[in-house]
């Protein structure tokens, strides 16, 4: 709902106009209005851009309790918050605001740092404590609402995005060993992005700050059990129990004081979300779908009749090959992230068009797959290990549009250091290995001599608890974890979900990332998220009754856009060639010029799954020349 921005600065500088400046660079975020706050002694600060959803006229932020000792900015929702503000009404508490964010102050004061445990919903949350000298940040458990923060001169700087942390006076500069971790495997360590001296705050994890120290802790994590799930519930209840905690996460997402629409796509997830949304509606929800030119890859038709049989409206968003890189640089700028597919900027325009209606706030199906383990490689994984290898031929022929992405194509780099310490080596990495080799294959030898000894993919395993999150658990949850931690946290829901619907100020609301729907989940057997070769199958039966046939029955498709290397129109051609050939192309400091132009010269004489694997790579180094050249690196 919000940008927030925060400073500590022992010794006392924080001062109005760097808080303006940052404000400034997250206006996107929250246009409605804007405040801030500077403690009495100028050693913190705070500052709010604020998206009004909830408490339209009493809402602004930052909060302060009643005696002004605490002081709060929230970015996000914080869902069942009217129960809540009931309950502490009766300890005594007194509300200044009808905001759903004023609560995460209240429990705060009730509670100390466990505040966390009593919120439900997606959050980025910066409090000061005036009687503790110390700042406390939170991100929530799966990393819906991003949150930066960055050491430099002696000060801790705070903000939903970098560009504020620049804005504030942080110099803007590439982490060149996070760009060679992200060209070896698509993404940064948890902890790290891009730039130099930004961190971000992992999802699940809080951080306290203080004149002596800043530490940062575990409140959440996913904790999947060791050995298989065993449930008392027969396979009916637990359905029932899946449509009931799904049903209850959509409903409370719909809580808003103005009108909420919903992504549709032709998938089973958004179609969920959309149909569940509809049994609890007055009106029909407006639906916005993204339709594409190449007719392989456009859902329009198949969202059409799911909108139809749910009772929706539906309103198709052209976007064509063309589009997916002329916008590209825009999309790039307010993700902060590297693209692998013209998705990115297919959600980009999406939600450009959903707030040009008049939307704030959509519903949207990601998380799903992660929650009920949806995708091929999750499949791949669990058929390497049961006995049906033979199945994955059949597999990697009937998800194509994973290949590359998500399905390893083509030869890869070692990843023996996995298979050291994991036993295996999961499908998505040997995916992410594929995109790895033929992406350094672009890098010039001077920036490689750098990092001869560096292995991305023992330094990405070592990241994690493996110890207390991944030994003694099944596969596919063993991959579940480290893709949920890495691929959503860190380029679903930062770069392709909040990037491109902040970017157009639209909330996106998760019903799949409620947490209590996901440990309901959890902790039912495997076989009923993958049952024999059916993907989602507790979810498919749980909505069955709400959804079209086809949907039903349909494979699981990811969100991609036509690989615009495969299927580029003379245009896109163009717009791709005068990107890379460029003079701004040549001061990014990583790549061999001639190796990236022999490659796109050599495109037409490769195969459409040759190109198609290529995409990512090619997305990844025009992204990364927008990077450079929009943040001036």
């Amino acid at each position: 709902m919000c940008g927030v921005i925060g400073k500590y600065a022992p010794g006392g500088n924080v001062s109005t106009s760097e808080l303006n400046a940052a404000i400034k660079a997250l206006n996107h975020r929250g246009p409605d209005s804007n405040g801030r706050y500077i403690s009495p002694s100028g050693e913190a600060g705070l500052a709010h851009a604020r998206l009004s959803i909830i408490g339209l006229n009493n809402g602004a932020q930052p909060i302060s309790s009643a005696d002004g000792q605490v002081q709060i900015v929230v970015n996000g929702e914080i869902y069942d918050f009217e129960r809540q503000r009931e309950e502490l009404k009766t300890r005594g508490h007194k509300f200044s605001t009808e905001s759903d964010s004023e609560i995460a102050l209240h429990l705060y004061r009730e509670y100390g740092v466990d505040f966390l445990q009593h919120l439900r919903g997606e959050f980025a949350i910066i409090i000061w404590d005036e009687r503790a000298k110390r700042l406390l940040a939170a991100r929530d458990r799966f990393g819906i609402k991003p949150l930066v923060y960055a050491h430099y001169n002696n000060q801790l700087f705070l903000a939903s995005e970098a560009k504020a942390l620049f804005a504030m006076g942080l110099p803007a500069a590439w982490d060149d060993e996070s760009f060679f971790q992200a060209a070896n495997m698509q993404y940064t360590l948890p902890d790290r992005t891009l730039f130099a001296r930004v961190k971000q705050l992992e999802p699940g994890k809080y951080l306290l700050a203080s004149e002596s120290n800043v530490q940062t802790f575990t409140y959440w994590d996913m904790n999947y059990s060791r050995g298989e799930a065993v449930s008392k519930a027969g396979e009916d209840e637990m359905i029932e129990g899946c449509r009931h905690h799904l049903s209850e996460a959509v409903r409370l997402r719909m809580r808003a004081d103005i009108p909420v629409c919903a992504h549709l796509s032709g998938g089973l997830d958004s179609s969920a979300v959309v149909a569940l949304a509809m049994q609890v509606a007055t009106t029909p929800i407006q639906c916005f779908s993204v339709s594409f030119e190449e007719e392989s890859y456009d859902e329009r038709e198949l969202a059409w009749q799911m909108a139809k049989k749910a009772g929706a409206d539906f309103h198709p968003v052209r976007v064509s090959q063309a589009d997916l890189i002329e916008h590209l640089s825009d999309a790039v700028y307010y993700s902060e992230g590297l693209a692998v597919n013209g998705h990115l900027t297919a959600k980009y325009i999406l939600n450009k068009e959903i707030r040009r209606q008049g939307f704030k706030v959509a519903l949207t199906g990601e998380g799903s797959d992660e929650v009920l383990a949806g995708y091929a490689h999750l499949r791949s994984d669990l058929f390497k290990t049961d006995g049906r290898e033979h199945l994955l031929k059949d597999l990697h022929a009937s998800n194509k549009a994973s290949q590359g992405i998500m399905l390893m194509h083509g030869q890869s780099l070692t990843l023996q250091s996995v298979e050291d310490k994991l036993g295996y080596v999961p499908g998505f990495l040997e995916a992410k290995g594929s995109l790895g080799h033929k992406m350094l294959g672009l890098l010039n030898d001077g920036f490689t001599s750098k990092f001869a000894k560096y292995d991305a993919y023992e330094r990405f395993v070592a990241a994690f608890d493996t110890e207390g999150q991944l030994s003694g658990r099944n596969h596919v949850y063993q991959s579940l974890y480290l893709w949920t931690k890495s691929a959503l946290a860190n380029y679903i829901l930062k770069t392709l979900g909040d990037g491109m619907e902040m970017a157009n100020s639209v909330e996106g609301r998760l019903p799949f990332l409620d947490h209590h729907f996901f440990e309901y989940i959890r902790d039912l057997p495997l076989s009923m998220k993958i049952n024999g070769t059916t993907e989602k199958y507790i979810l498919k039966e749980a909505v069955k009754p709400f959804i079209t046939e086809t949907i039903y029955k349909r494979q699981k498709h990811p969100f991609v856009a036509p690989p615009v290397s495969a299927f580029a129109t003379d245009a896109a051609k163009q717009l791709l060639n005068d990107s890379l050939r460029s003079e701004s192309f040549s001061r990014v400091p990583f790549f061999d010029r001639k190796k990236v132009i022999s490659l796109l010269e050599s495109l037409p004489t490769l195969s459409e799954s040759e190109r198609s694997a290529l995409d990512p790579v090619l997305m990844m180094v025009v992204s990364a020349a927008c990077i450079h050249d929009r943040f001036k690196l």
